[in-house]
Parts: C-alpha cells; structure tokens; sequence
C-alpha cells in the first residue's frame, strides 16, 4: 500500500462510520507538520530534508510564510518608494538654510534637481523657464560641486499644460478662460518669499527596494504636478532652496498624496535627520511596532498641515507650569518657535539647570547663550515634550554650538519667541529621530534612529489595508464586539413555525451538512497529497 494511503485510510474510515450515524458529532483528525519526520516518504522535495531546528529548517519556513504573506497581500503592488538618486538627504549648514535636501529627477528626458524638504506646504516646484531666480551656478555655493539645473516643460516629452478648469488650480478664478494655463503664487512664512510661475504635469522618478543604491531597486514613474517656478522673491534670492522645493504636506497637490492617490504606496512617509547632517526620506513608510505617537489636530476643521498638541514640556526632570501649546512639525523650519507663554517658562527653567555663563553673540539671534567654562560643551539639560498617554518626545540637545579654531566659542537655547499661541518644531529638534507623518492614520510617530537602519525597505509594509481605519482590529476581535459570528454555510432564514420540521427531515438536513462538510476536508486532503 502506498504510504500516502497509510494516512488517508483512517481519514476514509472515520468519514464512513461517522455517516452512518443519525446525528453526527464530533470529528478529529491528527496534525502533521509540513517538515516532520511522518511527512518525509510523503512530500516529494528536490533538495536535502531539513533538520528540525537547524538554519535551514527556519529558513525554509521564513521562506514559505514569506511568499504566503505576499500573496495574501496581492502581490505587493504597494511599496516602499523614494528619490531615483536614492533616499538619502543631506543638509548643507549655513550655506544652504540648514535646511535638508534631496536630489530628484523629473520629465523626460529627467533632469536632476536638489530640493528642499518641506513639510510645511504642498507644491513640488522648481527653478523653471526663469524670470527671476537664485543663481544656479556652482561657483555661488560652497557646498556644491555641480551647477544646478533649471527645468523646462517644453523640453520634456512627458509634461502637460494643467488648464485654469483643473480641480488643483486654486487660481483658476483669476483666468481669462478656462482653457489657459494654470498660474500659481506660493508665499511662504519668511518675509516676502515666494514662488510663482505656471503648472504642469510631469513624471517624477521614483524606485522602489531598500534605499540604500541597490541594483535589486526598480524603476518607478509617478505623475505629479509641478510648479514651474519662473520668480522666486525674499529668501529664495538669497541661497533658500535655489533648486526648488518639494511639498509633502497633506494637500491634494503634494508628492506624498498623489502618490497614494495613485496606489503606489500607503498614505505615509517619513524622515530621519542624522547628527552628522545627513538623513532619509522614504514615501509609505508607516515606521516601526516600537515607535509612540500622537494624532494630528485640525486647523479649523481642516487638516491643512501637521499639527500636534504638546500637553507638557520638560527641561531635565523639572516640567514648567502653562508650557502646553499646539505646534506643526515643519522640516522646511530650520529651527524651533514657541508661542511666548511657553517660551518664557522653558527658557528660564533652562537657565537655572545650565551650568555656563550667560553671554551675547555678535549676530546671534537666540536670546539665552552661554560661554563653557572650558573648550568642551557642558551637559546640557534635555528638553521633553509630553503628548497624549504619557507618549514622550525627548531633545538631546536643544541649544546651536558656536565654534572657533580652539573649540567651544559658546552655546545657545536654539528656540524663538513667537507671537501667537502656534508654535513650530523645526529641523533641529528633529535630529535623531525616524519621524513617520502617517496621513493615512493622521498621526505623527517616531522612534529613536540613526537613519542607517532604514535602508532595510523589507522591513516596511508592502500593501495597505482594504480601507482606511485609524484603529483597525483583527476580525476576530471585530465579531466579539459586534456579536457571535455565524458560519455563511449555516446561516440561512430560519421557518416561521419549526414545529412544522419533522424529526425525520431534521436528521437529513444534518446528515447531508455533515457529509458535505466531510468531502469538503476529503478533497483538500486529496489535492494536499498529490
């Protein structure tokens, strides 16, 4: 007798007499595992059988819960993408706003641009057919050993014209028809700093893998709308950003949303700032199981930007009293504003703690700076801020360090008044952490980082779920809430009058479920073994 006999038989016989009973009750069968010894003779494998605990014997099982989980999750259409150059970004110090950067390629063919990370607006746009803009030359940039480039739609093979009808021209109202090009006039915080120009369609190159230059990553094309930005004023004239800037608010226009609009990742993404100014964007990154988190608040009604509400702030182990306000995350800020009342309280708490002497520096726009009693900088108290259950988001280190040729010149409380109750975290305190801006869930979370381990894109989710829950729960738990569950092949109207069943049909209707039931399981056993 064939040995895949041996294990059908009882199965066979256990069918046979159970049917032959009126009312069926229980049935069992015996588990095997897929690598134990019983399933040896039985599975037909082209490679050594694995040892039971051995390297091999986990990998294969990785491997197979691997391609499981990847069909489960439709063949992994959603993904981790970011920039064709990389997911690298890099900040440039003074001589490009402290802000961070990342090189991108748009059109066809794709021209490299390097744009500053903003999330504090929405519009991806770039030195464009230019009127007025910043010097793109090299030789004006320290930091820089390539000129800059300037962008034109009529070069690209792949940008349209967006017409003054499109639902993304907010300046629509101002055309003379609606088939004219769209214009757009962008104003930023900083005194008279804006951009404007036209908008067009263009592919933006994307990859997808681990972010780190492998040749496993693929190639990637994703249609966004671009700001050719024909006059730039203020801070953009004078070294902000001369390549452009690339939005990831939540707006309708931001690189993040048409991304998810468009089903290529899930409606997140992240940044991590490193110590030593470099950094990582990926687009559907959800972060990590360790990370803490706080929800997005709205702007009147509206969630227009990512804001959070600070309930405490912390200077070491001393928390200030009225030190709560509500603040945007902005990595377009170089560094941190908090509305006066909290201002006040944190700064001199900060005082107290520091052990340095008060000082002034020329040029120096932050109000309490201090000179080390030595070359090396004091331990400086951390800054916590406290949000919603205790989840807490701790500064190392909150003050600007000035240098000279011997060392330590001097330190500041790198934070600014503001006036009103809204305040701003800036780049600086976002250094060292993996900073997830979760759209989808529209919740900020972060994890401590040194922006290395991110590379790992396998890591990341590869699929979203079927539709947007801010809390979503397993089904199981999903019945218990709503009730006990019912089987869909045993659910059914029942008789108005069950008296009118006789004893007779209710044992046939049982039987024939039953042995339905049982050549069910029958022909998965069958198609298992052969």
């Amino acid at each position: 007798m064939p040995s895949r006999w041996r294990f059908l038989l009882p199965f066979l016989l256990s069918v046979t007499v159970t049917s032959a009973m009126q009312v069926p009750t229980t049935f069992s069968t015996k588990l095997v595992h897929r690598f134990s010894e019983e399933m040896k003779p039985v599975r037909v494998q082209t490679g050594d059988w694995p040892d039971r605990r051995s390297m091999q014997y986990y990998q294969r099982l990785l491997r197979n819960d691997f391609v499981r989980h990847k069909v489960n999750l439709g063949a992994a259409r959603h993904q981790l993408l970011f920039p064709s150059h990389g997911s690298k970004t890099m900040s440039f110090g003074n001589d490009l706003a402290w802000l961070h950067y990342t090189w991108i390629d748009i059109g066809t063919p794709s021209t490299s641009f390097l744009v500053a990370l903003d999330a504090g607006s929405d519009l991806l746009w770039v030195p464009c057919d230019c009127i007025q803009c910043a010097p793109l030359s090299a030789s004006f940039y320290s930091s820089l050993d390539r000129d800059l480039n300037e962008y034109s739609p009529s070069r690209s093979l792949s940008s349209k014209h967006i017409s003054c009808s499109h639902r993304l021209c907010d300046m629509g109202s101002n055309c003379k028809t609606s088939k004219q090009q769209c214009p757009y006039t962008i104003n930023y915080t900083s005194e008279n700093t804006s951009s404007s120009g036209l908008l067009v369609e263009d592919i933006l190159h994307l990859q997808s893998g681990d972010g780190g230059g492998s040749s496993s990553n693929s190639s990637v094309q994703a249609s966004v709308v671009v700001g050719c930005g024909m006059k730039q004023s203020g801070e953009y004239l004078n070294g902000d950003a001369p390549d452009g800037v690339i939005g990831l608010g939540p707006g309708q226009g931001s690189v993040p949303s048409f991304l998810a609009k468009s089903g290529l990742i899930r409606d997140s993404f992240s940044l991590c700032f490193n110590e030593d100014d470099s950094g990582r964007l990926f687009f559907g990154d959800q972060g990590s199981t360790v990370q803490q988190s706080t929800p997005f608040l709205p702007l009147d009604g509206i969630f227009s930007t990512y804001i959070v509400g600070v309930e405490a702030t912390c200077i070491g182990n001393s928390c200030p009293k009225v030190t709560s306000f509500n603040a945007q995350f902005d990595s377009g800020t170089s560094f941190t504003f908090l509305p006066g009342h909290a201002y006040e309280a944190i700064a001199k708490e900060f005082d107290k703690q520091v052990n340095a002497t008060r000082s002034t520096f020329q040029g120096s726009f932050w109000e309490y700076c201090y000179v080390p009693s030595s070359q090396q900088l004091p331990k400086v108290p951390t800054l916590t801020l406290m949000f919603q259950q205790n989840n807490s988001f701790v500064v190392y280190n909150p003050v600007f360090v000035y240098y000279n040729e011997q060392g330590i010149d001097g330190f500041c409380l790198a934070i600014q008044p503001t006036e009103g109750d809204m305040g701003t975290i800036g780049q600086n305190f976002m250094t060292g952490y993996r900073l997830v801006f979760d759209r989808e869930n529209k919740k900020l979370a972060w994890s401590r980082s040194n922006c290395q381990d991110l590379s790992l894109g396998k890591k990341m989710p590869l699929s979203p779920p079927n539709k947007t829950s801010s809390n979503p729960l397993p089904a199981d738990e999903q019945q218990r809430i709503k009730g006990h569950a019912v089987a869909p092949a045993v659910a059914g109207k029942a008789p108005q009058n069950s008296s009118v069943v006789s004893s007779q049909t209710s044992q046939m209707i049982s039987y024939w479920q039953h042995w339905h039931c049982y050549c069910l399981l029958l022909f998965q056993l069958l198609s298992v073994f052969y």
